[in-house]
């Protein structure tokens, strides 16, 4: 019997400049808040989660680098978009950057984990919400999930690894 334990997943963590990509993949490893400026390029860093590693790229999200997502699409097995809930202006660009990626080829297998980021914040919207204005329920070929968070407490983000891990239970 393999074990699979010890094998690596590719996870990409996109969404919009100021969503808190980079917040949220250094609460995941620290368990604290880190003082970030805007990614250009790209951070990566291991995640363990119970014998599970996850390989966790985080992309800018500023327009001009939004060209360059494809190049990492290669061998992804999850995309965690991340949203800013109380950026509403912006939820029409965020819905076009999704279908954009789930249309991609390199992406076909990929399960999406969204990140409704920013819950703490007055006034942000619900996930319901959320999933109305990006049409998640018209995602028919791809598994997703969205979880509400808060980057800065880490409230809400185990609940989404632990989603990503159970997702990997049924495909191996």
């Amino acid at each position: 019997m393999a074990i699979f334990g010890n094998q690596e997943h590719k996870v990409i963590i996109v969404g919009l400049d100021n969503a808190g990509k980079t917040t949220i993949l250094y609460q995941f490893l620290m368990n604290e808040v880190v003082h970030t400026s805007p990614t250009i390029g790209s951070n990566v860093e291991e995640i363990i989660l119970k014998n599970t590693h996850f390989l966790m790229w985080d992309i800018g999200g500023q327009e001009a680098l939004r060209s360059t997502w494809t190049t990492y699409y290669s061998n992804t097995e999850f995309v965690i978009l991340v949203v800013d809930s109380t950026d509403r202006e912006r939820l029409t660009v965020t819905r076009e950057e999704l279908y954009r990626m789930l249309a991609h080829e390199d992406l076909q297998n990929a399960a999406v984990l969204i990140f409704a980021n920013k819950q703490d914040v007055k006034n942000s919207m619900s996930t319901s919400e959320i999933s109305k204005y990006l049409t998640l329920s018209g995602i028919k070929d791809h598994p997703w999930h969205i979880q509400a968070c808060c980057a800065l407490t880490g409230e809400g983000l185990p609940a989404g690894l632990e989603w990503m891990k159970s997702r990997l239970m049924t495909t191996n």
